[in-house]
């Protein structure tokens, strides 16, 4: 009897070592995840970039600045070049709008086009305006064998999530948990596209990567980057950036 309650004791320590240390494990992904979701923005953010669209036959660059509010706004104007000066985008939630005024009109982007391409470059509507957070809907898990230097997680999307993506891979230095590269699989497990974080900078006391590239694996020549210019963090924001009024606004 006495051995038998040994064994229990035994054995009920191990299961309870066990899920705790699971969801340890768990945590430290959702932390690490989180940090990812948030390089860019803090409670509030107003970053100035310039973006450089690469094909095999052209080549053309614009600058746009962006404000956003924690993960739920995003409001983006383009400032050059010319051509496309004053176009906007705005997200609030999981509702997206382009202004193009060129032709006067504010056209609403159906969830079916966030993974459509942003003015013309490798980037999706989901990557700029995130309406998607990998913390959210993805679950993640570490990839073995263990990295010694890097963190590298497999998220897979949730069920009830509306995410094209079959998978994504991230990479997240473990000594200052700067994330450094994502890959994109579609849902037949084929790597369709990575994004690598490059250049860190301090920012506003912020210390990320200035420069993010995405180059698509099956188009050979061509590749998008994306390069910080300056940033500003948790500073007070106008209640009206983002709004359906601003898009249009004359500035």
């Amino acid at each position: 009897m006495f051995k038998r309650s040994i064994i229990l004791s035994i054995t009920l320590f191990l299961l309870i070592s066990s899920f705790n240390l699971s969801y340890a494990l768990d945590q430290n992904i959702i932390d690490i995840i989180r940090i990812v979701d948030r390089l860019h923005r803090s409670d509030t953010s107003n970053q100035e970039m310039e973006m450089t669209i690469i094909t095999p036959n052209w080549e053309r660059s614009m600058t746009f600045e962006m404000w956003s509010e924690k993960m739920d706004k995003t409001f983006i104007y383009i400032k050059a070049p010319k051509k496309d000066l004053g176009t906007t985008t705005l997200r609030t939630n999981r509702e997206m709008w382009n202004f193009f005024p060129n032709i006067n009109k504010v056209m609403k982007v159906p969830p079916s086009m966030m993974m459509g391409s942003w003015m013309g470059s490798d980037f999706t509507n989901d990557d700029l305006a995130k309406e998607s957070s990998l913390e959210s809907d993805y679950t993640g898990s570490f990839i073995v064998p263990e990295d010694k230097e890097n963190y590298n997680i497999e998220l897979i999307p949730k069920g009830t999530a509306a995410i094209v993506w079959g998978k994504i891979t991230v990479k997240v230095r473990k000594s200052d948990m700067m994330p450094l590269e994502q890959a994109f699989y579609d849902e037949k497990g084929q790597m369709m596209r990575i994004m690598e974080f490059k250049d860190v900078k301090t920012f506003d006391g912020k210390l990320k990567p200035s420069i993010i590239e995405i180059r698509p694996v099956n188009k050979t020549g061509y590749k998008t980057t994306i390069q910080i210019k300056n940033a500003k963090f948790d500073r007070k924001l106008d209640k009206d950036i983002f709004t359906l009024r601003n898009l249009q606004k004359v500035r």
